[in-house]
């Protein structure tokens, strides 16, 4: 098992930024591929950036490529996610999400073995 654990949400000013970070616990955290998804209020679950076990390779979707960052630090166990410039739209439960490297399609949540339990981001305009 591996165990996640959100932090960093809040309510932020359009325009502004967070921080959001996810601890893992419990199983080699260097192995996994990880992931951020979020859901918003009445809508699917979306992917919103994905990175490789070593951070190597990331992915963004469209929505948010240029104002979001994912990174990890694989000494600390911990996935980040950058996030500027925010706008009202990206007001969503955020969740990140472990992937084992064998699994190889990054922005399907199938894919994700995995979850955390989500940290809320409010964004007003």
């Amino acid at each position: 098992q591996l165990q996640l654990v959100e932090s960093g949400g809040g309510l932020v000013q359009a325009g502004g930024s967070l921080r959001l970070a996810c601890a893992a616990s419990g199983r080699t955290f260097s192995t996994y591929n990880m992931g951020w998804f979020r859901r918003a209020p009445g809508s699917e679950r979306e992917f919103v950036a994905g990175i490789t076990w070593s951070g190597t390779i990331t992915d963004y979707a469209d929505s948010v490529k240029g104002r979001v960052t994912i990174s990890r630090d694989n000494a600390k166990n911990t996935v980040y996610l950058q996030m500027d410039t925010l706008k009202p739209e990206d007001t969503a439960v955020y969740y990140c999400a472990a992937r084992p490297t064998y699994k190889p399609l990054m922005r399907f949540a199938e894919q994700y073995d995995y979850w955390g339990q989500g940290t809320q981001v409010a964004v007003s305009s």
